[in-house]
């Protein structure tokens, strides 16, 4: 009872990443992996899921040893480091944002049918929303509002898959066969599957700033008691991996019925597989379930990257190193709003482009971030004991090595 008392009180990192990690990867890809391709892609879910580990947990790890986020390790490593870390977030930051608030503008849109609003407007209302209860609650707000959220989800979620698998997966059609995965269009797939499962890999360093905020709170924890925090939102996040994946593939496996790249007609389509299969009944609290999962990752991811923009800035410049507290956080939540606003409405609803853009980078742009952060935990900036056993530091290089070749193998099928 004491060791379960100790890890509500360290709630917090952790409970943040499987937030964060629960939205598009688990809502859009894990269901579409199902629905297209069956039992087979839970292969590369838990694959992703056991060889990226290492990569988020280091952002744990270095922290709470040295009290320094991951973005000052990377500076202490050299200021190169840093600048491609910081070419990483730039990219990063203009497609994962804003991909995540136009698949939650389509579920709003869809929830309260409002079909005369685009998908933009909802988006800006969004934006205005998450921003102003990110400014006025901070990460305290956050914390404790996702303890609930994250209960109330995976609860709804058990139940769902139970009762998705009690009445069995629906008939399929005649001839039907499952779609090529070793081609170009399969690996595409695959590449956003992977990139964004159970999160981009550059997120290491979000959990890094959360544990930070965490700490001013209710002080630093043991490193095993901060990594047992971790491991109990990281391994959630997997096992919802899978019971999506379960929907997809007992709800359309098999029926020739594709999810729709449009935010408000894919949004449509995933309540529907639901209602349909289970009943009328669970609609609404199917579709507000979907849409929490959504608003909550779009709230924590937001939060995230408003901070590590912010760290970056004050690590680079020496003349930015003032920029802390309030007014900086609440000035960096506006901006990256309003910068994200724009990509929605230039892309508009097309949803399907943005997430295989922003999953594209993060797959590809992973091996490097990777290495930097094994570098981290294996400098001097820790004691020899704090540092990864042999089995965690082979797992990280067997990790970067088949995330490396499988994006060179991607680009080899573009250019050839």
């Amino acid at each position: 009872m004491s060791r379960f008392k100790t890890l509500l009180k360290n709630l917090g990192p952790g409970l943040l990443f499987a937030s964060m990690a629960i939205g598009t990867s688990h809502l859009v890809l894990s269901t579409k992996a199902g629905a297209q391709y069956g039992w087979l892609m839970i292969i590369p879910i838990i694959l992703a899921n056991i060889l990226k580990y290492p990569f988020f947990e280091f952002g744990i790890r270095y922290t709470n040893v040295t009290g320094l986020s991951l973005i000052e390790g990377y500076l202490r490593r050299g200021k190169g480091y840093l600048w491609l870390y910081a070419f990483i977030t730039l990219v990063t930051t203009f497609t994962i944002l804003a991909a995540l608030y136009v698949v939650t503008a389509g579920l709003f849109i869809n929830l309260f049918n409002v079909e005369n609003l685009s998908i933009a407007a909802v988006a800006l209302g969004l934006f205005a929303l998450i921003s102003g209860i990110l400014i006025i609650g901070r990460y305290r707000f956050l914390e404790n509002a996702l303890k609930l959220v994250i209960s109330i989800l995976f609860t709804a979620l058990l139940i769902t898959t139970a009762m998705v698998v009690f009445k069995g997966s629906v008939t399929h059609v005649e001839n039907f066969q499952r779609p090529e995965i070793f081609n170009e269009v399969g690996i595409l797939f695959l590449i956003s599957l992977v990139g964004w499962m159970p999160t981009a890999v550059e997120a290491s360093s979000w959990i890094s700033l959360w544990s930070l905020e965490k700490y001013k709170i209710s002080g630093r924890p043991s490193l095993k008691e901060a990594l047992q925090e971790f491991n109990s939102g990281y391994f959630t996040t997997a096992f919802l991996a899978i019971f999506f994946l379960i929907i997809g593939l007992m709800t359309l496996y098999g029926t020739n019925i594709e999810l729709s790249g449009n935010a408000v007609v894919f949004a449509d389509q995933v309540v529907q597989l639901f209602t349909t299969h289970i009943g009328q009944w669970a609609y609404i609290f199917i579709a507000v379930s979907a849409f929490a999962t959504m608003f909550s990752t779009c709230m924590t991811a937001h939060d995230a990257i408003s901070r590590v923009s912010i760290d970056i800035i004050r690590h680079l410049s020496t003349k930015a190193k003032e920029l802390s507290g309030r007014k900086y956080y609440a000035a960096g939540v506006i901006v990256l709003a309003l910068v994200n606003y724009i990509v929605v409405t230039v892309f508009s609803a097309n949803m399907g482009f943005l997430v295989a853009l922003a999953t594209f980078v993060s797959f590809v742009l992973a091996p490097i971030v990777g290495y930097m952060n094994i570098k981290n935990v294996m400098s001097h900036d820790l004691p020899k004991e704090y540092r990864p056993k042999k089995g965690l530091q082979w797992l990280t290089y067997i990790g970067i090595i088949f995330l490396g070749l499988f994006a060179l193998y991607y680009c080899w099928l573009v250019i050839r």
